[in-house]
């Protein structure tokens, strides 16, 4: 029996995602729950499974396509004994989860957790006459980029070698791969071939996050913000964050400068809670939020991804270093969760961690702020006995809605803040 199977809602308000990569063919012998395709939406690669045992007869959207929620997306002949309705999801979970796909270079730290392949299909005893090859349902490990490459220089994935775990495809496997094939066809044409193909031109349409970033950004800036930027000392806490990295350690955290910028953004929001608002979008309500949601920017080689730490406002430093610490790794491994993507009351941008001084940051609607850490330096500072010294300084940079948040208050506020990173023993009053 053929049956249609349709996109399903994963939320969000999605109504379409670019198809990245069918992992069947037409004529393909399925199982449940294995994988069928990787679509793009705006926030993350999910992976789309079979319900049922079947033939793939027909895949109506072709790679790099948009697909629409509720649209057919592939079709299957079914087992005579599965009986469905009309029209079937191809998903069981109207929320599948996020699993993007890093293109992670070979040298960086083993914390990336790579997403698992997909399951194997239920192998059947093969009838000696049926000439059809045996169903494999392993695919090629790699990010869209690399997978990008890979149809740029008309390579196919599962011809070459991965040198990462599990297999994965690097773009330095593809470049040796090429110089490989390329050194075997200058050995039997006895003609010299280049490398690899010259690069050119080409256009190609924004999809997933980079699509989603450009509208986001377009509608922030129909909003008026202005930027205000202080320096912050920073001598006592790095003094405080090197007593504590060694008790850290042994609950397996590495403590980084960034929890107690959280920690103690927390607590400046307490007295201004006007900066963990929520403005409506004709600027005539304003919400005034009674938790703590702390997105913090991360990069990762799908895009920028802003994980949100939730009710800091009663999370200790330890519990904060934690699941910071988790969410990044999770984000670089591809696999956050949709619901780990949303409901940010503030943002902080951390600049600094690519090298970056100043930066002015644009606020995201509904929210009213955000800031931008940069990178900090040793600089010669004047104290108050009026000798010249060496002073860790970082640029702070915000960012805010200019119809809710004036210069004063944001000025205030940010010296609340700095206050207690510059004496980070006032936050130990503070502290649950």
């Amino acid at each position: 029996m053929k049956q249609d199977f349709y996109l399903p809602d994963i939320g969000e308000g999605i109504v379409e995602c670019e198809l990245v990569e069918w992992l069947v063919a037409e004529g393909d012998t399925v199982a449940e729950d294995q994988a069928i395709c990787d679509v793009m939406t705006d926030k993350a690669l999910v992976q789309i499974p079979a319900v049922h045992n079947g033939v793939i007869s027909h895949l109506y959207v072709a790679k790099g396509d948009m697909a629409r929620v509720h649209a057919p997306l592939f079709a299957m002949e079914l087992s005579d004994s599965v009986e469905l309705p009309a029209s079937t999801s191809c998903s069981r979970s109207t929320e599948p989860e996020a699993r993007l796909e890093p293109d992670s270079d070979k040298d960086k730290p083993d914390t990336a957790i790579h997403a698992s392949s997909a399951p194997q299909a239920v192998k059947e005893k093969a009838d000696p006459a049926d000439e059809r090859p045996a169903i494999d349902t392993e695919k090629a490990v790699a990010s869209p980029a690399v997978r990008r490459l890979a149809r740029e220089q008309d390579v196919k994935l599962s011809e070459v070698p991965g040198s990462g775990e599990k297999g994965r495809v690097y773009k330095e496997d593809i470049t040796a791969y090429l110089a490989q094939l390329n050194q075997s066809q200058s050995k039997q044409s006895g003609i010299k071939q280049p490398r690899t193909k010259q690069p050119e031109s080409h256009t190609e349409s924004l999809t997933g996050i980079a699509a989603a970033m450009a509208k986001q950004m377009t509608a922030s800036l129909q909003v008026p913000q202005f930027t205000l930027c202080d320096e912050l000392a920073l001598d006592e806490l790095l003094g405080i964050k090197h007593q504590l990295a060694p008790l850290f350690a042994k609950q397996d955290i590495k403590l980084t400068l960034l929890p107690f910028f959280i920690k103690a953004l927390s607590l400046a929001l307490s007295e201004f809670p006007k900066l963990n608002s929520q403005l409506s979008a004709d600027g005539t309500q304003v919400t005034y939020q009674p938790h703590h949601h702390i997105g913090v920017a991360v990069n990762t080689d799908a895009g920028l991804l802003v994980p949100v730490l939730r009710h800091c406002q009663q999370q200790s430093l330890l519990d904060i270093a934690f699941e910071l610490e988790r969410l990044t790794q999770a984000a670089r491994a591809g696999q956050l969760k949709p619901s780990e993507l949303q409901g940010a009351t503030i943002t902080l941008s951390n600049i600094g961690a690519l090298g970056g001084l100043v930066s002015s940051p644009i606020v995201s609607p509904p929210q009213v702020a955000i800031a931008a850490l940069g990178r900090w330096q040793t600089l010669p500072r004047f104290n108050e006995q009026g000798e010249l010294q060496a002073s860790a300084l970082m640029m702070l940079c915000w960012s805010a809605d200019h119809r809710l948040i004036d210069g004063a208050t944001l000025a205030h506020f940010n010296r609340c803040w700095c206050q207690y990173l510059e004496q980070p023993a006032r936050m130990l009053a503070h502290l649950k």
